[in-house]
């Protein structure tokens, strides 16, 4: 049998369950999906089941196999969609000559071998060479095109990199004015040859930005094949050429070539086609504007509640938290802060096997996925090279040393670009590529601005990164452990509430990121800025994330909100009542104006044993004092001698530590203003 094909995908996933999958899944950027799963009761679209050209695997319940196996599952026919060759179902051997090719496009021989096309043969077996020029004619790159069809038609030549075709016939579309885009080498070929000019970009998906100022001057016109790689194809293209005017082929046509083979009168049917074209720019505000009508909709109730926040903490009780409401509420509002020109970036502390991760999973729940980029690692230049958008995003990342070295002093690329990308709202990574003029220096821009959400087991992270973020700690106690222990008990008895309705969060924020507006004024500002207290360097930042705050509050509740002459959400004091509720203790503990619960009966308990035994205290005598594991017991021990209200006598490292209480914890004293005094 040959390779199976899309025919046979699609007919597969025809017999499949999409349930709620999102779009981003539906394929994602492998071309794979995420349906139910078929072979077990399966209510987690877009998670737990894949499936592509290669074959489909379900992490849930572990199947896995081909498409020939998932076809017999549901009840798909092979015959209708594997084509067969020989009595024993062999394949006949791949190959591709100048003359099969010539006469499959319909194109005369000497006219490609004009273009420097010819038959070369590879382990024995003819196929075609197809030469990509560089802007002055000379062969830049070779692809070699192995057979007429199948998946497995075309190679590139060891040292070739994916480029566009045809740079060399850029200078007659400068002379006409304009230029048609198509996917591979065969459609450029048949415009080329009824003189209309081309470039051929080989591949669906392999648009570069960078390819962009090729078309500098030019009207670009863009043929959209009608299938799922004709709409990939326009996306990638539209991205960095936003004015690409898009064609729709004739019914009953696919691209170029076809109108050509089936005798249409080619020149004729473009000018005809160019006359109806849209803008990638109008398609997508047309497209944008009815996915913001929708979801305006289905957020109605909660744009209008008063009390979003509150709504949310219920959310996340029948999502499964415990104890933690505060922390997902302030994750929430910062998660929403991604909307401002300033997101707020936070980091989850707390000790291995907390539920650090889990608070920052339940609350994503409330978002779609084009919110956020999750992450559990990354290489130095992942942020450089991935080419999905970070724009008004957070960069999610499960494990604070994911960033590397974090050590002060110590170089890392990825700590370093990550540091930019917040304080400046962009990265720039100077780069050297090999070009036609040979190497020649690039820069590569990602636009923000974008935030961090990350999770640590460490007491604090380095320096740079600590005031650049606000920092959420997780509860260890036993009363909260319990709790959990309890919802853990529920679950198994089959008690845990049913699974909340998320779309009219989705649609939320998705509203108002298509629709909302996103500009807000705070009347108050300068007497909050007069009252707040002054005494620490590092509120030089943290004010502005209080700002950014009360900003993405009145931006959750704009529907019911007054505007000011601008436009601008005008902000109420409500906005930082709720804000001050969740962060004031976090900005005085930030600045050591006060001390968190925790951390004081810490102090207390080393205090207490070390009169007690007239000794230092050790960490599993704190641990037993105050009913907690060794693990959280050391880590509240750290935090505390770096804040200088403990210190460890012991000298020695490995050893186990000699703990007294070191310089006195500061009575509480508010950083910030009581609302009312507002």
């Amino acid at each position: 049998r040959w390779p199976m094909t899309d025919d046979l995908l699609q007919r597969i996933l025809a017999k499949l369950n999409r349930g709620d999958c999102s779009d981003s899944k539906w394929p994602d950027r492998k071309e794979e999906y995420w349906p139910l799963c078929p072979y077990h009761d399966d209510h987690h679209a877009g998670k737990n089941f894949h499936v592509g050209k290669k074959g489909f695997k379900c992490f849930a319940c572990g199947e896995s196999g081909s498409l020939e196996k998932l076809a017999k599952k549901v009840g798909v026919g092979l015959l209708h969609c594997c084509s067969v060759a020989g009595g024993d179902n062999v394949p006949p051997p791949p190959s591709c000559t100048l003359e099969d090719y010539a006469a499959a496009k319909h194109l005369p021989p000497e006219f490609l071998q004009g273009l420097g096309l010819e038959t070369i043969y590879l382990k024995g077996r003819p196929a075609l060479k197809l030469p990509y020029l560089n802007s002055e004619g000379a062969e830049w790159y070779v692809r070699f095109r192995l057979c007429l069809s199948g998946e497995n038609r075309f190679r590139w030549r060891s040292g070739s990199k994916v480029s566009p075709y045809g740079l060399w016939r850029l200078d007659k579309a400068r002379k006409a004015g304009y230029i048609f885009l198509v996917e591979g080498e065969s459609d450029a070929q048949t415009l080329w040859y009824h003189n209309l000019p081309a470039l051929g970009i080989p591949g669906a998906d392999t648009f570069k930005p960078e390819w962009a100022e090729y078309l500098t001057g030019l009207t670009v016109y863009a043929w959209q094949e009608p299938d799922q790689g004709g709409k990939t194809f326009i996306e990638k293209v539209g991205e960095p050429v936003p004015d690409v005017r898009i064609i729709t082929p004739p019914d009953g046509r696919k691209d170029v070539s076809e109108c050509h083979i089936l005798g249409d009168d080619v020149p004729a049917v473009m000018q005809e086609l160019m006359a109806h074209t849209r803008t990638y720019r109008q398609m997508q505000a047309e497209k944008l504007s009815q996915q913001a009508e929708e979801a305006k909709k289905q957020a109605e109730e909660l744009l209008h509640c008063p009390n979003i926040l509150g709504q949310f903490g219920t959310l996340c009780q029948r999502l499964g938290l415990v104890g933690e409401i505060r922390n997902a509420k302030l994750l929430y509002l910062a998660h929403t802060s991604r909307l401002l020109d300033k997101p707020v970036s936070v980091g989850v502390k707390g000790p291995s096997s907390g539920g650090k991760s889990f608070v920052v999973e339940t609350v994503l729940k409330a978002f779609p996925e084009s919110c956020y980029l999750p992450f559990t690692a990354m290489s130095a230049h992942a942020l450089v090279y991935d080419d999905r958008p970070i724009e008004h995003k957070h960069i999610v990342l499960f494990e604070a040393s994911g960033l590397g070295n974090d050590k002060p002093g110590e170089s890392n690329d990825l700590a370093y670009m990550m540091r930019s990308l917040l304080s400046e709202g962009c990265i720039k990574y100077v780069t050297v590529e090999k070009t036609s003029d040979g190497l020649q220096p690039r820069v590569i821009e990602r636009p923000g601005p974008a935030g961090l959400i990350t999770t640590t087991t460490k007491a604090s992270l380095h320096p740079e990164n600590e005031t650049r973020m606000l920092s959420l700690v997780i509860r260890d106690d036993p009363q909260q452990t319990q709790g959990i222990f309890l919802a853990l008990a529920d679950r198994a008895n089959g008690q845990q509430k049913d699974e909340p309705d998320l779309i009219p969060w989705h649609a939320l924020q998705t509203y108002l990121e298509l629709a909302g507006v996103t500009e807000v004024t705070i009347p108050y500002a300068h007497r909050l800025a007069e009252k707040t207290n002054s005494r620490a360097v590092r509120l030089r930042r943290d004010f502005g994330k209080l700002l950014s705050l009360i900003q993405a509050h009145a931006i959750l509740h704009q529907a019911t909100r007054e505007r000011d002459a601008q436009g601008r959400i005008i902000a109420t004091l409500d906005d930082y009542r709720a804000v001050h509720d969740l962060v004031s203790d976090i900005f005085s503990e930030g600045v050591e104006a006060s001390v968190s619960p925790m951390i004081r009966e810490t102090v207390q308990a080393v205090t207490g044993l070390s009169r007690k035994h007239d000794r230092p205290a050790t960490v599993v005598e704190v641990g037993n004092a105050l009913e907690i594991d060794k693990s959280s017991a050391s880590r509240r021990v750290r935090v505390a001698i770096e804040h200088g209200y403990l210190v460890n006598m012991e000298d020695k490292k490995g050893k186990p530590a000699k703990l007294m209480a070191g310089e006195p914890m500061p009575d509480e004293q508010p950083v910030l203003p009581d609302p009312d005094d507002l």
